[in-house]
């Protein structure tokens, strides 16, 4: 008994830690975002809650009379208090990024405030759906048949127009055992159609009124899939918030390198050209960094290690633009002081970018500045290192004059990269289409974790799979759970295998053997 106090102490003590750690994990991955992103994102969450709470309480019955006293402990009146603090909340929302818009000014510590309150409102939101949904299947049972008529009025959150059957209110508006699956099936259904808002309400309905199903992981994840595979621009942004909010709950699960890819890839795809904003180019070489670090042994690695090649050779190209314009201005215009600046640029690509194409016209136009400021040595070593790896250089004969009148030896090529040809620069028509479009070319996996673009149901999607196996993985397609870093000691006792998660319920039926290579 003497213990006891003690261990609730300490349970309590890491319970606070762990939700404080995830409250400022959300916050710092926010403030990465733009303003007018914020706002977006604030808008698109305020929305989807008034949706499934107004949803929910239509599912309840009729509203009580004006003259009825209103009772406060009335599931309908909680929920209609929390859709009108939502509404408030939203209001204010509109209010800044109307602002925002006529470039009026505003106190952006308001936007720090305004998602405090997104996050505060999402929960109790959540809290009141998932404590209101007994009374919910009670109003439902006490209805009768006549939940089994057609409704004249609009279906689903609005999103429906009139007329037709109405097995979406249904579904969401009321609770029954085994309703999580069929919401799972139909919402997969739907964003393979191209209804994307539908199916996020549908996965939305499992996360907000089944707490216990085992479906509820793979909602919030292919809650993210489906904004990802939406692909606006104001869509990716929230999809790389979905995949980060995910990660939040579950950051061991065996598709936590997955989600965390798809971040990064979620800011490649608004990546534009090097000589334009690199904001996005360097969110993606933040996460592709940090999934490389944090999940060490991730059988992602060679296509991660691709993506950051790519991510870096815009960071470099960026880099050695600004550097040409220092220079240029410097020496060509006679204005500035550019030399230090260009100087600065070309060694941060030298130290960061190693594999960058153009790393040859960097090395000279290096060696040229250190000539320039009269420090020989400096400028021969990187003439000469121009020299020993890229021998069949465009710079190569005038590095070689450069040394000649420096006094320093010309170096034999390196026997490995003799037979290296510079990269090749793209034509005309390529540099043209890739102005108009502004867009980098950058590759990425259009397909989510969860669900692939083509929209195919049976695709061999997980999400399929997940359907078949209620909500679970099995075994031979559960990848295996990526290592975390650590600065304990390895262990010399054998690794158990993962389990797989969510297990299915003991009166489902047994996993059959699927095909291997099913994983996107």
């Amino acid at each position: 008994m003497r213990y006891r106090f003690p261990l609730q102490l300490a349970i309590c003590a890491a319970l606070i830690f762990g939700f404080a750690g995830a409250a400022w994990a959300q916050g710092n991955a926010s403030s990465d975002l733009s303003a007018a992103q914020r706002l977006d994102v604030m808008r698109s969450k305020l929305e989807a809650m008034r949706r499934s709470l107004n949803s929910a309480i239509s599912s309840m019955g009729a509203a009580p009379s004006e003259k009825e006293k209103k009772n406060p402990d009335d599931p309908r009146e909680r929920l209609r208090g929390l859709d009108k603090e939502a509404g408030s909340i939203l209001s204010e929302v509109n209010d800044v990024r109307s602002k925002q818009e006529r470039s009026d000014k505003y106190d952006h510590t308001i936007l720090d405030r305004l998602e405090t309150s997104v996050a505060e409102i999402k929960t109790r939101v959540d809290a009141g759906l998932q404590s209101t949904a007994s009374a919910r299947t009670a109003s439902v049972a006490s209805s009768g048949s006549s939940n089994k008529k057609k409704k004249k009025g609009g279906h689903l959150f609005g999103l429906f127009g009139g007329g037709g059957d109405d097995k979406f209110e249904e579904l969401t508006g009321t609770v029954a055992p085994g309703r999580d699956r069929v919401l799972f099936e139909e919402a997969a259904k739907e964003v393979r159609k191209g209804n994307h808002e539908t199916g996020r309400l549908l996965f939305a309905t499992i996360v907000n009124t089944y707490p216990d199903s085992p479906f509820l992981p793979l909602s919030k994840l292919a809650i993210a899939d489906s904004f990802y595979l939406e692909g606006t621009s104001a869509s990716l942004v929230q999809a790389a918030q979905a995949y980060l909010d995910w990660l939040t709950f579950f950051p061991t699960d065996p598709l936590a390198d997955d989600a965390m890819l798809k971040v990064a890839e979620s800011e490649m795809r608004q990546m534009g050209l090097s000589d334009r904003d690199i904001t996005h180019a360097r969110k993606a070489e933040q996460r592709l960094k940090a999934l490389l670090q944090q999940y060490p042994q991730t059988n992602l690695r060679a296509i991660v290690e691709d993506r950051l090649r790519e991510t870096q050779e815009s960071l470099a190209m960026h880099n050695l633009g600004v550097a040409r314009f220092y220079y240029e201005a410097r020496y060509n215009k006679g204005r500035g002081t550019g030399l230090k600046g260009a100087q600065s640029r070309l060694k941060e690509i030298i130290d960061k970018y190693p594999n960058f194409s153009l790393r040859d016209e960097v090395l000279f136009r290096l060696a040229t500045t250190y000539q320039l400021e009269e420090e020989p040595d400096e400028a021969a070593k990187y003439y000469q290192d121009l020299l020993r790896n890229f021998p069949n250089s465009d710079y190569g004969e005038k590095a070689k004059e450069q040394l000649s009148i420096i006094g320093a030896p010309i170096p034999e090529p390196d026997p490995a990269r003799k037979n290296i040809m510079p990269a090749e620069k793209s034509g005309f028509m390529g540099n043209l289409m890739q102005q108009v479009s502004g867009r980098a070319d950058v590759t990425v996996n259009g397909n989510g974790v969860l669900i692939s673009k083509d929209k195919k149901e049976g695709s061999n999607d997980l999400i399929d799979e997940a359907v078949k196996y209620n909500g679970q993985l099995p075994a031979n397609l559960t990848p295996t759970a990526p290592v975390q870093r650590s600065t304990r000691p390895p262990s010399t006792t054998p690794r158990p295998q993962p389990a797989i998660q969510n297990p299915s319920p003991t009166n489902a039926a047994p996993a059959a053997t699927p095909p291997p290579g099913i994983k996107p």
